[in-house]
């Protein structure tokens, strides 16, 4: 008889696991979606220029996804993602210029173009990792505002080219400039999530782990690498695309190496997340500090890393299960 009660006692934990369990998934489906909700309506309250602002936080997001990606999936840090950026937002405004295709049209080319680049990259460096990587991808980065002089009768040299062309006709232009990178970041968002529950992502991860492991599966190397930085060029080409269309011009100024840093700044910031929330984080603080410090200055150098270490140690002192929902999961 005395038994009962402890039995009872001891079972109302385990019991209200599941129960906490369950009503945390609706309450992560939901936020979300409601934050997604208040950006979609905030046109309406904001005026032209954060309407303009926050259309390029969008694409810098997307970006910030791209090198995330590599980071998650091939455990690489790359210091020349620009380049890639630069693939799609010269794709969009050389098809607009010399065939007068639209965005919309040429935003697929563009991510065609930056997964043919990523693979042209990976294949002679595939067997590189590390510093060794990252010192390369540097290169790419130093490079590229040369080459895209050096071709300036297609380039357009350092004026660069403008892209003008509506991607909805007869819509209002700074809502199109705000709604394609909104749309094209939460389409990005949903592909990863629903990647992340692939073969392939699991392949990648497992050659992330244990590449010996993965190799006794019969998982090469190599050719995971390959795919996954032909993937992440895929997925920065797409921001660089909705970048160009949301700035409305692309000039070599716009990807040199500086770029390159300030997107592993912002995939750091974001906690190298993948979802919504994480890659919005890293798209404010690279598309906002810039301009909050505007006029500061000598002082731009040392605000800019105190709000880096600001940003960083800060959520460092997150609680666990904080940390980890900006985070996204691990996987």
């Amino acid at each position: 008889m005395s038994s009962l009660p402890l039995t009872t006692a001891a079972a109302q934990p385990v019991a209200a696991q599941p129960a906490a369990a369950g009503a945390r998934r609706p309450l992560s489906a939901v936020l979300p979606a409601l934050g997604l909700g208040v950006l979609l309506v905030l046109p309406l309250l904001a005026g032209g220029y954060w309407t303009f602002t926050l259309g390029l936080c969008f694409a810098n997001a997307i970006a910030i996804l791209s090198v995330s990606f590599l980071v998650r999936y091939g455990g690489e840090v790359s210091i020349g993602h620009g380049v890639f950026v630069a693939a799609g937002a010269y794709t969009v405004a050389l098809m607009e210029k010399y065939l007068g295709l639209s965005v919309l049209a040429a935003l697929p080319l563009a991510a065609v173009a930056g997964a043919l680049l990523g693979a042209a990259f990976a294949f002679p460096s595939r067997h590189l990792s590390g510093i060794y990587l990252a010192v390369a991808t540097m290169a790419l980065a130093l490079s590229l505002p040369e080459v895209l002089l050096h071709f300036s009768t297609l380039s357009g040299g350092y004026e660069g080219l403008y892209v003008k062309l509506d991607a909805v006709p007869g819509a209002a232009k700074s809502l199109q400039r705000y709604y394609l990178p909104l749309l094209g970041l939460a389409a990005v968002v949903l592909l990863l999530k629903n990647f992340r529950r692939s073969r392939q992502a699991m392949a990648l991860l497992l050659i992330r782990t244990s590449a010996h492991a993965a190799e006794s599966f019969g998982i090469r190397r190599s050719w995971a690498r390959l795919w996954c930085m032909a993937l992440s060029g895929a997925i920065a080409a797409i921001a660089g695309a909705l970048l160009s269309f949301s700035s409305s011009t692309v000039s070599p100024n716009s990807f040199t190496l500086w770029t390159s840093i300030f997107l592993l700044v912002g995939s750091v910031v974001s906690l190298y997340s993948l979802s919504l929330v994480g890659s919005l984080v890293g798209g404010l603080f690279l598309t906002l500090m810039p301009l909050l410090l505007a006029g500061a200055g000598n002082w731009v150098p040392i605000l800019y890393g105190a709000a880096l270490l600001a940003v960083v140690l800060g959520v460092n002192a997150l609680p666990p299960h904080v940390r980890a929902r900006l985070e996204g999961g691990r996987t």
